[in-house]
């Protein structure tokens, strides 16, 4: 491994470093609303708050962007209680490809996915067949870190299949968990022998701080569409999309009573204001647990818009 990826991946193991406690309960997840200051008629998708919640990244194709998809990120403003003007990434981690799914960590390290091609594609996973028409072109795990005084520096690649979570396929959602078992790595992909459409993989930390190959989560994935999971900081609820009702992508999630268990069978959100006869994607939870947030797409025509359901947190917790 270069000497470069080697430090950053070792500063993403201590950046990544959450720890858990007891468990906490939590209420129903209430009707969601747009999430304020932040849509617009262009797409917006790939929601994500970082750690501290100062900040909302997701995926925009709106104009004063570097490429047809690129991550944008928007400052909580207090007084106002609504997102302020969103600010592109700018062209060391956007580029003329396609740039979405984006994962802000503690330390100011970013773990999003891009298109662009790399010396490390996979030379082993099978090729991919043409994606449907409107899909980004397949993408790779990517990791990045800003610097206050010097922006962001060159994102590096996490790797390809037998060394590390990449294939030629499409790579979705990275979400790191540090447990009492090592610090674990999901995301979907398609681009495994085992996979069926997209699922939901997991791939572990080794002790020189990369990850390496992806192993399928089988009590997530199905034979449809299981995509774009997120797990809350403790390591035991997960959310993610899936089409496994039969008709578009909606939000499921499932729990586990801890990180050396496997999760519970997956259910879809009871939320018909959540759940919609549209598309919900890429649902991901704020660090406290109490935001969720998602892209929905109601029908072909509608380029995708950000929501935000709320819940309560009860005692219990850390």
């Amino acid at each position: 491994m270069h000497r470069h990826h080697r430090q950053l991946i070792l500063a993403l193991a201590v950046a990544a470093s959450f720890g858990a406690a007891a468990a906490p309960h939590y209420g129903a997840w209430q009707d969601p609303v747009p999430a304020p200051g932040v849509n617009t008629a262009a797409a917006e998708g790939c929601p994500i708050e970082s750690p501290d919640g100062k900040y909302l990244y997701f995926m925009s194709t709106r104009e004063g962007g570097l490429g047809s998809l690129d991550i944008w990120r928007a400052a909580w403003n207090s007084a106002l209680q609504s997102w302020d003007p969103a600010t592109n990434l700018g062209d060391v981690v956007n580029s003329a490809a396609a740039e979405y799914c984006p994962t802000p960590l503690p330390g100011k390290w970013l773990l999003f996915v891009s298109s662009q091609q790399n010396s490390e594609d996979c030379s082993e996973c099978a090729p991919m067949p043409t994606p449907p028409a409107g899909s980004p072109p397949a993408a790779d795990l990517f990791l990045t870190r800003e610097n206050p005084a010097h922006g962001w520096a060159t994102p590096v690649h996490l790797n390809s299949y037998p060394d590390g979570p990449n294939t030629r396929g499409w790579e979705y959602s990275p979400s790191v968990v540090n447990t009492s078992e090592g610090t674990f790595l999901f995301f979907s992909s398609d681009g495994y022998a085992d996979s069926q459409g997209q699922d939901i993989y997991m791939s572990r930390q080794r002790d020189d701080g990369s990850f390496g190959p992806g192993e399928k989560v089988v009590e997530l994935s199905t034979t449809a569409d299981d995509r774009m999971p997120n797990v809350r900081k403790d390591g035991l609820e997960i959310v993610f999309s899936s089409s496994r009702a039969g008709s578009g992508q909606d939000i499921y999630v499932a729990t586990r009573p801890d990180t050396a268990s496997p999760w519970s069978p997956p259910v879809r959100i009871d939320n018909t204001n959540i759940n919609t006869p549209g598309s919900e994607t890429r649902a991901t939870l704020s660090r406290d647990g109490t935001r969720l947030y998602f892209g929905r797409k109601v029908d072909s025509n509608d380029p995708g818009d950000i929501y935000v359901s709320t819940r309560t947190r009860g005692r219990g917790g850390n």
